[in-house]
């Protein structure tokens, strides 16, 4: 499912007559977000609505109709929205947002029969026939440190929040190192308040000279006030490189130059960079974020669309090996709901990022 008028991978061995006639049946996919809740919610869920209304116009199907339903925000408003999406004929949901809507989706789906293909960040409402688009906290952790090793940097350490991400992003820290035949130098939890980063810090730099890399775990509501901590404990960075992880792809996160040189794993820009003309030319606003997973869940739908009412949007075809190519890359479900993502390796600059290793154009190995 790639953007902006390309090709869409088909599946099967359909003949051309078949295949046209399989194209041109009609499709109703769900859309089930929080419109109505108002504040950033509502705003969230109208660029994603755009951005799926963009797909499906981009993508020229005619024959495809979306049927969007507010789920004000509740669970259950999403389980009433998701069951009138499926009683009007639609064959799978795309949203809801947030996990209690999601988790109340699920039943629904389940005895429909339908899958869902939601944007939140909780991999506990996965599974069961639940696909979570969203860029999972910890899935990213493997790119990094297996890059940063065969960077020649064994020796490495963490700073990692004393929060539930900073719990996934430790497990998959110590898992990415052991896989890499690295060693942890270091690892400190931090708790989330300026006075309570002093200690960890100073830990950490006492360690300095045994550290080839630092990980500092986080995004754009920690590393700005993390940052300029490690710039007080004159951390020497000449000697030690620092590395982060999928949260610090925001923008101008190298606009004070503290970062720079950095790397972290993200999605290669030159994807979303694309999407958001598109979609700023579209709507006159910039999109947020994560209105490109919207995006690529209705393009994925589309390239699925083909198939026999009931065999288009299997768990065998949302979890093809081979995965789809969207406006973030690569990525694939997993049958456990969680997703594979092909990430690239950027190295931070006030300018914008810069891709250091590009990310990989097919899945080579099966992951599941």
């Amino acid at each position: 499912c790639t953007g902006g008028g390309g090709s869409l991978t088909g599946f099967g061995t359909q003949s051309s007559l078949e295949q046209t006639a399989a194209m041109n049946a009609p499709v109703k996919l769900g859309l089930v977000l929080p419109l109505s809740r108002g504040g950033e919610a509502a705003t969230l869920a109208t660029q994603l609505k755009q951005a799926a209304e963009l797909a499906l116009f981009e993508l020229n199907r005619p024959n495809i109709t979306i049927v969007t339903r507010d789920s004000q925000g509740t669970a259950e408003g999403a389980r009433i929205a998701a069951e009138d999406a499926i009683r009007n004929g639609a064959e799978l949901i795309v949203g809801p947002l947030f996990a209690a809507e999601v988790a109340a989706v699920a039943p629904v789906a389940q005895a429909a029969n339908i899958a869902v293909i939601a944007f939140s960040t909780d991999r506990k409402v996965a599974g069961q026939g639940v696909y979570l688009m969203s860029l999972l906290a910890g899935t990213d952790i493997d790119r990094i440190i297996g890059y940063t090793a065969a960077a020649g940097h064994r020796r490495l350490a963490a700073l990692i929040p004393k929060t539930p991400y900073g719990d996934v992003v430790e497990l998959a820290f110590r898992s990415a190192a052991g896989r890499a035949g690295v060693r942890i130098v270091a690892l400190e939890r931090y708790p989330v308040d300026t006075t309570g980063m002093l200690e960890p810090i100073e830990r950490i730099k006492n360690a300095g000279q045994q550290i080839d890399a630092l990980m500092l775990a986080g995004g754009q509501d920690l590393l700005p006030t993390v940052v300029p901590m490690l710039s007080y404990y004159k951390l020497d960075r000449s000697r030690m490189q620092l590395i982060g992880t999928g949260g610090w792809d925001y923008p101008n996160v190298g606009q004070d130059g503290a970062l720079e040189g950095a790397w972290y794993p993200a999605p290669d820009p030159t994807g979303w960079r694309d999407f958001a003309q598109r979609y700023t030319k579209a709507y006159g606003t910039q999109p947020a974020r994560i209105a490109s997973f919207a995006y690529d869940a209705v393009s994925l739908a589309v390239s699925l669309s083909g198939g026999p009412p009931g065999g288009r949007f299997t768990a065998e075809n949302l979890t093809r090996a081979s995965g789809f190519a969207g406006v973030d890359g690569l990525f694939r479900f997993k049958p456990d709901g969680t997703s594979d993502r092909g990430l690239a390796i950027l190295s931070v600059h006030k300018v914008g990022p810069r891709v250091l290793d590009p990310a990989p154009s097919a899945f080579t190995v099966a992951q599941f």
